[in-house]
Formats: C-alpha cells, structure tokens, sequence
C-alpha cells in the first residue's frame, strides 16, 4: 500500500509467477516478469507501489492459466482484486504494468482501471510479452480512461525483463521521470 506522504507518482503492477512461456518452452519464475520491470522502476525513481493481487490466484500451470483468462476474456470479466485499492487521488502520474495475455492485459487490470478514478491523470503503460509486444494494451487503456492521458509506454520481452534496465532507464527518462 502506497505511503502516508505520497510521491509524484504511484507504480502500479499485476505479476504472475510459477510456469511461464519462455522462448518457446515452458520454465518456472519465482517471480513474474512484469514484477522484475516493477522492481527496476522502483529501484530507479521514488514512487509509491501498489501491487495487483487477484483474489483467486491465477494457478502456477502455464496451460491451466491460459485457460482462465480465455474463459474472463471470454465473459468480459472483471477478476476480484485482493485488498483495498490505493488512493490514486494525490497522484498526478501512474505507471501501469501488466503482462500481456493474449494481445490484451490481463482482464484484472480492466478491474483496477475500473474501480479507481484516473481521470486527469497521466498514465505510463509497461508491459512484458513473449509474442505480440505490446498487442492493443495501449490502445484499450485509452479506449477506457477517455480522461486521462496515456502514453505509447514500454513493452519488454518477458524472456529479457532480467536484463532490461538500460531500456527501463531510457523509458523513465524519455516519459521524464527520471
């Protein structure tokens, strides 16, 4: 949960761990890409951090959770979100990241978009993918926060993420954060 004395900006992430698409193949993560960028973020800029937790946390089986998500992408979903939601009122810049499901975030963050007033605010996307980059994760978000500015973002290919400071770096500066 963010601070008591909120910083400029707040980050923002939903991260999967356990059997993840990895060059073709199957390996396990004990933490999940999105959550590495997030981390090299927070390590590089004072922000706040609010992370995504399902309420019912997507299984560890790569297959079982491709599964799911077709399922909520199917029924236009909205997953439950563990814990209170972060006051976003104090903050003027988000960064938002998620992985990307199927060429769309994972329908969890149509939740959190939903459930928190951006409105006004300037919104970062960063996203991790294995295929499809960023798919139509921009475009979704601006098709759903109409109000608030959202930037072309960062995609970072999952397999990659351990080695993507320097491309995190150039993004944090570039969206002048840094």
């Amino acid at each position: 949960m963010p601070s008591s004395t909120p910083n400029k900006a707040l980050l923002v992430y939903f991260s999967r761990a356990g059997e993840n698409y990895s060059y073709g193949d199957r390996g396990d993560l004990d933490v999940g890409n999105t959550k590495v960028a997030a981390r090299m973020i927070r390590d590089l800029i004072t922000v706040d951090e609010y992370e995504i937790i399902a309420a019912d946390p997507y299984p560890d089986d790569y297959e079982a959770t491709v599964r799911r998500n077709v399922q909520e992408e199917n029924d236009d979903a909205r997953p439950a979100i563990a814990g209170q939601l972060p006051d976003v009122a104090p903050y003027e810049t988000i960064l938002l990241g998620s992985p990307v499901w199927n060429v769309q975030a994972a329908m969890i963050m149509r939740t959190f978009i939903e459930s928190v007033d951006l409105a006004g605010k300037t919104v970062h996307p960063f996203v991790t993918y294995a295929v499809s980059r960023f798919g139509r994760v921009r475009d979704d978000y601006a098709d759903m926060l109409p109000d608030t500015t959202v930037t072309e973002g960062l995609a970072i290919h999952g397999e990659t993420v351990r080695e993507a400071q320097p491309e995190i770096e150039n993004w944090l500066h570039a969206i002048h954060v840094l």
